[in-house]
């Protein structure tokens, strides 16, 4: 059961972060940073970057590693490593049509508490909206159903 690796990058302009809401599973209708799965001869950060311009438009010559996620579960098609990105000096025009879905900016302070966002994403995203560096590592445990048991930092 390798784990598939993936990468989330959080845009983050004044006090607005900017999410996607899936088309796809996993997650359809919830609120995601954008992101995507490593491609052979790429590092995390050049993925998220990729990512990044890919689904919304945006470009940034920099990303600040945040959160290493681990995501495992009794079923294969679940093992997930995550390595969490915060891009703060974007370029560029947002997409309209996203080929992941809708993109949204979020404000920081008055609307991402009611977003329809992850269980396990609520937890890392802190430490991905946060202006000081440092990484914090996650691990999350799922049941058969992927239903969250349980998480920490």
């Amino acid at each position: 059961m390798p784990y598939r690796l993936v990468t989330l990058v959080y845009c983050v302009r004044d006090d607005r972060v900017l999410l996607l809401q899936r088309r796809k599973p996993p997650y359809v209708g919830y609120w995601v940073a954008p992101g995507g799965k490593i491609e052979r001869g790429e590092s995390p950060q050049q993925c998220a970057l990729r990512e990044l311009r890919e689904e919304t438009g945006l470009y940034a010559d920099d990303a600040q590693l945040r959160a290493v996620v681990t995501e495992t579960s009794p079923r294969d098609d679940w093992q997930w490593m995550i390595f969490v990105y915060r891009a703060s000096d974007v370029s560029g025009t947002i997409l309209t049509q996203s080929p992941e879905g809708l993109l949204r900016w979020f404000d920081r302070d008055t609307e991402l508490d009611s977003a329809h966002i992850p269980p396990a994403d609520r937890y890392f995203m802190r430490d991905a909206l946060r202006e000081n560096a440092g990484v914090t590592e996650y691990h999350f445990d799922y049941d058969n159903n992927l239903q969250l048991l349980g998480g920490m930092p």
